[in-house]
């Protein structure tokens, strides 16, 4: 018997990879096949309490694809961006640096979004969609002039012409195409968690740059803030230790007095922070896609966004060469992908990276130069509005899906 044959394939059912796999639906219509290969394709809904900071940009690519409908009700805007540089103990905390909440009249430049909501929305709309979702992941591929051979755990050896690697920061495929990278550790931790309070939140999201690491609130739908609250490993980890109570009581002289009394509302995580470039974001017939191609500093929220740039960017490449009857897979393809997201994935590395390092210096003149760049960014409103568009993902040659434009 043939092998099974697919147009390409999904490594990784995350939200790089099921955002893809409805990218390439839409762009080459319902006679292409598609699958998603995941092992975490068969639980009936996902167990990820984190939440996301969909930029402008993103949620026009969801908008696109009719993801958007399926989660708004769980989407909560932000309306405004403050940004502090204080000591833990500092009685006030000014605000340095604010943004308004739009990129155009009506548009927040952000949403918050849980990562669940998303992940369920999607699985639900790959299906609808005549997706493939095999519960399994990619062992091996060997790829070839007509097409990737490819292994997968269960035993099955279907063939595809495009093979996308979304499986993750650890990309064991991008290992096996001989792929180096560049990174290195942090050695800080960002602890998640939902946090109830009192009063309204009014879609603010605060960002206080301490000297231990950013500190940030971001809004949800009801009186809920998502909690981001970077900490050098060690203290993560004995801070998580902490016994319910006195863990509350560290959060609240971080969180503030302004919205009243708090609730840790769920199991707080850390997740271990670096930085990681892959040396090149392809190989034969193989296209890295988000976390597999790179990951940043959360610093300035931009993780998962990146990701969706790379989906928009490499769905555009391989509509337009499917339109035009080229192989979608083909060197040329995959080069148009490469070159159209490594110069923006590695200025964004850079920025956060830099961000980090400068924030990190406890030095009080250091932080007096800070404070004073701040300020000047914070009195040119031009500047703000060119940093607003290209964090929202709307700067330089964007693909069409985030200008919210159908393949």
């Amino acid at each position: 018997m043939r092998p099974r044959r697919y147009d390409a394939v999904m490594a990784g059912g995350g939200l790089a990879g099921l955002s893809l796999a409805l990218a390439l639906r839409q762009g080459l219509g319902d006679g292409a096949r598609f699958a998603v290969a995941d092992p975490a394709s068969s639980r009936p809904a996902s167990t990820d309490l984190r939440a996301s900071a969909i930029a402008a940009g993103a949620r026009r690519l969801f908008e696109a694809l009719g993801v958007w409908e399926r989660v708004a009700g769980e989407a909560e805007p932000i309306l405004a961006m403050e940004i502090t540089d204080s000591k833990l103990g500092d009685a006030a905390r000014p605000v340095f640096l604010s943004f308004d909440g739009e990129v155009e009249p009506g548009e927040p430049f952000a949403h918050m979004v849980p990562n669940a909501v998303l992940q369920d929305a999607m699985t639900e709309l790959a299906r609808a969609r005549g997706i493939e979702l095999l519960p399994t992941r990619v062992a091996g591929f060997t790829p070839g002039p007509a097409g990737t051979a490819l292994r997968l755990a269960d035993g099955a050896e279907p063939a595809a012409s495009l093979l996308a690697a979304c499986d993750g920061a650890r990309s064991k495929l991008r290992a096996l195409a001989g792929i180096g990278v560049t990174g290195w550790s942090y050695h800080q931790s960002a602890i998640v968690m939902t946090v109830g309070h009192e009063r309204p939140h009014g879609g603010r999201a605060i960002e206080h740059f301490l000297p231990a690491g950013p500190f940030a609130l971001l809004p949800l739908t009801g009186n809920r803030c998502s909690i981001v609250w970077t900490e050098p490993t060690e203290a993560a980890a004995r801070l998580l230790a902490l016994p319910r109570v006195l863990l509350r009581d560290e959060l609240e002289q971080r969180f503030g007095l302004e919205l009243g009394e708090i609730e840790i509302l769920d199991a707080p995580r850390a997740f271990p922070l670096g930085f990681q470039m892959a040396r090149a974001f392809i190989s034969d017939r193989l296209a890295l896609v988000g976390d597999a191609a790179h990951t940043i500093h959360p610093i300035a929220g931009q993780g998962i966004n990146m990701g969706l740039r790379d989906v928009a960017a490499l769905a555009e490449a391989v509509t337009d060469a499917a339109r035009l009857g080229l192989d979608i897979g083909g060197p040329d393809v995959l080069e148009r992908y490469q070159r159209w997201r490594r110069f923006d994935t590695l200025a964004m590395g850079a920025a956060t990276d830099g961000l980090n390092r400068l924030f990190g210096m406890r030095s009080d003149a250091v932080r007096l130069v800070r404070d004073v760049g701040l300020g000047l960014v914070e009195r040119l409103p031009a500047l703000k509005s060119f940093f607003i568009r290209d964090a929202a993902g709307l700067g330089g040659q964007s693909p069409r899906l985030l200008r919210g434009e159908a393949l």
